[in-house]
């Protein structure tokens, strides 16, 4: 195994066989998200039964309510922009933030990679959490902020709101990452009115999404890229996309969130 560490985050991983290893790569990469948050497998000729191997080495599946399952493979779903008159919307967030227990790791599969653009990128929220201003830091010790559903139907009787530490200590790096998604999905920071809420996560979103935090992946035929949700935040950028872009996508449950760090 043989690992390339980009700037500010993330990792590329050759060396390694997804379809060889099966679920015995996990343990080390498991390690290298909670350092790294985003590890980049190259040449990984896969099919989806291999993909789910793969990811279940990482845990049970998880699976988000109200997005359209892969035909075959219920645990999959497919990000695509085939048929669309118009580019799909991303916006940075935190996949299924507005459950109890938000996955723990997002994977996907390339199928088709487009002629141009549709990368996707990722930010550093250690490093966001690191750079805040010691006063907002020290403001924000201790609070959590209420996420709630946006962009899709959950159903009837699924969770549609969950409160979060606005500082999370990591599980395995011991590191603090900021914890914050997109400002349509995060409403409320406790011990907060309406406005001051609103105004933080605003300042809290621009400053974790500056691009100077920002690692973009131009994808390539074989790629599967993993990534760490407990210190990550993800968007595509579909814009001047030219030919079809198919990702199939994997989630692994996760666990209690820690307490915030106070």
């Amino acid at each position: 195994m043989e690992c390339t560490a980009h700037e500010p985050i993330g990792v590329t991983v050759t060396g390694v066989s997804v379809a060889g290893a099966g679920a015995g790569l996990a343990p080390p990469l498991r390690d290298l998200l909670a350092e790294h948050g985003v590890a980049v497998l190259p040449d990984q000729w896969i099919d989806d039964d291999a993909f789910l191997t793969f990811l279940r080495g990482f845990g049970e599946l998880a699976f988000t309510a109200g997005e359209t399952p892969l035909p075959g493979h219920d645990d999959l779903n497919v990000i695509s922009n085939v048929g669309r008159t118009t580019p799909p919307r991303s916006v940075f967030h935190v996949d299924t933030s507005y459950v109890r227990r938000p996955p723990a790791y997002t994977a996907l599969r390339a199928v088709s990679i487009p002629e141009a653009g549709g990368e996707t990128l990722f930010t550093n929220q250690y490093r966001a959490y690191e750079t805040l201003p010691e006063a907002l830091r020290d403001k924000l010790a201790g609070r959590t902020i209420r996420h709630v559903v946006s962009g899709v139907d959950p159903g009837e009787g699924q969770e549609t709101e969950a409160e979060h530490p606005v500082f999370r200590r990591h599980p395995i790096s011991g590191r603090v990452a900021l914890y914050l998604s997109t400002p349509a999905r995060c409403v409320a920071v406790s011990g907060m009115d309406e406005q001051e809420s609103a105004d933080t996560i605003a300042r809290l979103y621009e400053h974790a999404t500056h691009e100077r935090n920002v690692y973009r992946h131009r994808w390539a035929p074989g790629d599967v890229v993993i990534w760490d949700n407990a210190c990550v935040l993800h968007r595509a950028d579909h814009d001047g996309v030219v030919g079809d872009r198919v990702m199939h996508r994997g989630m692994v449950a996760g666990t209690d969130v820690p307490s915030a760090v106070a």
